[in-house]
């Protein structure tokens, strides 16, 4: 990096890169507190500071904070800034650069409304910064506690958010008013149907007794994907291949988990007869679906969608991973919904 950025922007992509590369979220947050400490103080407020050695006296601003403000103040690209760009960029993985050039956004993020860790504007201004056409905002619904879902209420509140926003940025990016639906345990959705029918997307994933018997849970997704209301079949094994780490879920437990266990061809014929997209969860935990189910969902026919289930702005680039799981396979690029323009994604998921 040959520009010196401003402290803000310096101290924003340090907590970007430091995402990126699954950091304890205590770490991260230490750089986006610092960044939201500084902002409203101006410019020559923190070059006052830095001038008199009264930064450490702002709250959140501590030894590694300080000293990358203090460098970028002096014209200095920051010495942690310029560490993490040469160890902590370029792809994520080799291969899959061909689906990741025609991928135009991601239908799967989660805000500080439910279980991410930071504010709806911060995933926009990063998911912009990545060059996407769009982004659908999914925070959980209200069923499931544990991550702060949003009531009916609430959800209302943030489809005035989403409209402000989608106001402020014009017409170059969209920020899809979507959420991810708990599938109950009769296959029904977490949230009044008028409601999901106002939303651009609806990710249907199963959060709760993952360990369901299999018939059991075969009724359970078939019944959800065949609901007009889903959109994606979200993280359809719900399994978790390595711990969690990265983001609020070090909170919540991070263990790793067997995939549930139900028939995936009936489930997967349900999504192809109804046009519901499966998901290709980026996330390195999940890499859900596993690939022989991948394979078959191929073979069926099924549409997809590579999503990066991002809970933090430097997870929006796990693409990357979906993005390589799906060229190994043979995912048709033309069979991907987040490959299309906004206006035929809308349409294809209207209900």
């Amino acid at each position: 990096m040959s520009q010196v950025p401003e402290p803000v922007d310096a101290l924003r992509r340090i907590a970007f890169l430091l995402e990126r590369g699954r950091a304890e979220s205590r770490r991260v947050e230490a750089y986006r507190k610092a960044a939201r400490t500084i902002l409203p103080l101006g410019e020559d407020e923190v070059r006052r500071r830095v001038q008199e050695g009264t930064l450490r006296e702002l709250p959140g601003i501590g030894t590694s904070t300080s000293a990358v403000i203090e460098q970028a103040v002096a014209g200095q690209v920051p010495d942690k800034l310029r560490d993490l760009e040469a160890q902590a960029t370029g792809p994520l993985v080799e291969g899959g650069e061909s689906m990741r050039a025609m991928l135009r956004g991601d239908l799967h993020t989660h805000s500080d409304w439910s279980d991410g860790g930071s504010p709806i504007e911060e995933m926009v201004a990063t998911a912009m910064e990545l060059g996407h056409d769009y982004v659908a905002l999914t925070d959980h619904s209200g069923g499931l506690r544990v991550a702060n879902g949003l009531s009916a209420d609430r959800l209302r509140r943030q489809l005035t958010v989403v409209d402000a926003i989608n106001a402020h940025v014009g017409p170059d990016f969209t920020l899809l008013a979507a959420i991810e639906v708990d599938i109950l345990e009769d296959g029904a959705l977490d949230q009044k149907p008028d409601l999901l029918a106002a939303l651009n997307i609806r990710v249907s994933s199963v959060h709760s007794k993952l360990r369901m018997e299999s018939a059991a849970m075969t009724r359970r997704m078939v019944t959800a994907v065949h609901d007009p209301l889903t959109s994606v079949l979200g993280h359809c094994t719900g399994r978790r291949v390595m711990p969690r780490r990265g983001d609020q879920g070090e909170r919540t437990g991070g263990r790793m988990r067997p995939p549930s266990e139900f028939d995936a061809r009936a489930v997967f014929e349900a999504c192809a007869e109804t046009g519901t997209a499966v998901e290709i969860n980026s996330r390195p935990e999940r890499q859900d679906p596993p690939g022989e189910l991948l394979d078959l969902a191929i073979e069926i026919g099924c549409l997809f969608a590579i999503s990066t289930d991002a809970h933090a702005p430097g997870q929006l680039d796990f693409l990357d991973l979906g993005c390589e799981r799906a060229v190994r396979h043979g995912v048709p690029p033309e069979r991907v919904v987040n490959t299309w323009p906004v206006e035929k994604l809308k349409d294809w998921a209207r209900p």
